[in-house]
């Protein structure tokens, strides 16, 4: 069954515009064809369509679900945009997939790209959110510095990954040994210049676990979607 994404199908029982002309234009849906909406808040409504329009396509609730994250825990990924923004939207679309709750764009001392417009990110995780059947829309925040990220309250578990030779490997924990299955979890991942050794000391003092994700050296999006996914595999 077809998905589609509309935020306040509850209120109006109205698809966006958007959603409306792929509907009505694309698949060619019509009145009493049924479909699936999400909110992006976690709520699922079956539905049909009373009015096919390719701008304001009207639907009728017939069922409705609360579908709850697979995962156990609120996992938060903070990572800084790679210069390649291909690279970013890759890793924001197979985060959503894999299944995240937040999404923190960092800017760093090293960082490449220090600009970062969120409106093309967002339908990435919308359409990403549908393809994989979730109902809840991850929070994407605009760009922000890494001490901005600091001064928040520190909740659940929180580790850094970076790759500096120059600072002691024996600091560093496998993040795969680290993770608690049931327990708020927030992993930084920094830029292709990595976290400076002065970044690193602020994270460590302010209650980061430093962890290293391996012996390969990974692009920046490559670690978040590997940290990512052993955050999911944790059993303990």
């Amino acid at each position: 069954m077809h998905r589609f994404y509309a935020p306040d199908i509850a209120v109006n029982g109205t698809l966006p515009e958007e959603e409306s002309r792929h509907a009505v234009k694309v698949l060619r849906m019509a009145e009493g064809d049924e479909l699936e909406v999400v909110d992006g808040r976690g709520n699922l409504y079956r539905c049909h369509v009373t009015m096919a329009h390719q701008k304001h396509t009207q639907v009728a609730i017939d069922n409705t679900e609360h579908v709850v994250p697979h995962w156990r825990r609120r996992l938060t990924l903070a990572v800084a945009p790679t210069k390649n923004l291909d690279r970013m939207e890759w890793l924001v679309e197979k985060a959503v997939e894999v299944g995240v709750d937040r999404i923190v764009p960092l800017l760093c001392e090293h960082s490449e790209r220090r600009v970062l417009k969120t409106e093309r990110l967002t339908k990435i995780m919308v359409s990403a959110m549908k393809q994989s059947l979730k109902a809840t829309l991850p929070q994407l925040d605009e760009l922000t510095p890494l001490d901005e990220l600091l001064a928040e309250a520190a909740t659940g578990d929180r580790f850094v990954a970076y790759c500096d030779e120059s600072l002691p490997r024996e600091q560093r924990r496998e993040l795969a040994r680290e993770v608690c299955a049931d327990r708020d979890t927030t992993l930084l991942i920094g830029p292709e210049g990595d976290f400076s050794p002065a970044e690193v000391e602020r994270l460590v003092a302010a209650g980061f676990i430093p962890v290293t994700l391996g012996e390969s050296r990974l692009r920046t999006e490559t670690a978040a979607l590997v940290g990512l996914v052993v955050l999911h595999n944790a059993v303990y």
